[in-house]
């Protein structure tokens, strides 16, 4: 054997050696740039849902606040709608009723004249209604002594 010969041969072996680490490298270097990408993308998207869920956070403690202070109020308003004068007034303001000795007076406002004549049959009907309505609560009513 000649020695050109078995240094090509140990060139040609180094060389295969050399290629097959480069190959490792290479491979392992874009297996590894792989994974970077992908953990920065989950970064991301962590930061992301993160940051979305502070504003939900928020927006969620403050509708808490005013759902809170609504039930604050009507909680007052239940107290004060229980009270005996309350209901009184109530009563008074939207059912027209009247104390014992007081007297219920219901005044008729005119109603706009109308154009046809169903319209004009309604309001003739409304003020008849109205008008019984008046005449019950004009009838005198018993005093007590």
């Amino acid at each position: 054997m000649n020695k050109p010969d078995l240094i090509e041969k140990t060139q040609e072996k180094n060389n295969k050696r050399k290629n097959k680490i480069r190959f490792y490298y290479s491979f392992l270097t874009i297996v590894l740039l792989i994974c970077l990408v992908q953990i920065g993308i989950s970064a991301f998207n962590n930061i992301t849902k993160s940051i979305s869920y502070h504003g939900k956070i928020k927006k969620m403690k403050a509708l808490n606040q005013q759902a809170y202070a609504e039930n604050q109020r009507l909680k007052e308003e239940l107290e004060d709608f229980s009270s005996l004068k309350s209901l009184e007034a109530i009563a008074r303001n939207n059912l027209k009723m009247a104390g014992e000795d007081e007297v219920l007076v219901i005044i008729n406002k005119p109603q706009p004249a109308a154009d046809s004549s169903d319209d004009n049959i309604k309001n003739v009907k409304h003020k008849t209604q109205k008008t019984q309505k008046v005449q019950k609560a004009q009838k005198p009513q018993k005093q007590k002594i």
